[in-house]
């Protein structure tokens, strides 16, 4: 068994879709960044990776590769969790929080824990997704940006 943990903050701006877990959330804002900038599946792929000592998305996806310019992350997740089972390993669970002040996520969790397990070829039970606050402090306070942090448990496959 071998366990990652993975980061990921992006700003909040106008003229953007909010994707978080694969799921277009209505906001007034979204997330910036070279892909659709879901914070959730990207801390999820670095744990993935960073479990196996694989690097992280910046060296398998970078953002000075021009096919990867408003990438679905949830396609970029998939592409991981081949990479993760070409070396004889698969998830074992996903424990994962969101930090947002707004909007509200609890509405959605569950259809982003079953988009993250249909990728990941795995039961919705293996996902784990909360949301929470900052209580006002800090840029995830300020509503200025969202991050995620994610732990997965990967095992020898056999």
């Amino acid at each position: 068994m071998r366990v990652g943990i993975g980061y990921d903050v992006h700003r909040l701006t106008e003229r953007r879709k909010l994707i978080l877990g694969g799921v277009e959330i209505p906001h007034n804002k979204g997330l910036l960044g070279h892909s659709d900038a879901d914070v959730l599946v990207h801390s999820i792929m670095d744990a993935m990776l960073g479990s196996l000592a694989l690097g992280d998305i910046g060296k398998h996806f970078p953002d000075t590769n021009n096919s990867y310019k408003n990438a679905d992350s949830i396609e970029l997740l998939a592409m991981v969790n081949k990479l993760i089972q070409s070396q004889g390993y698969s998830i074992v669970n996903i424990d994962s929080v969101v930090m947002a002040e707004k909007p509200k996520l609890l509405p959605y969790i569950e259809k982003m824990r079953q988009k993250i397990a249909d990728c990941l070829e795995c039961d919705i039970s293996c996902i784990s997704i909360k949301a929470t606050t900052t209580e006002k402090l800090g840029f995830v306070g300020l509503e200025e940006g969202i991050a995620a942090q994610a732990v997965v448990l990967v095992n020898k496959i056999g």
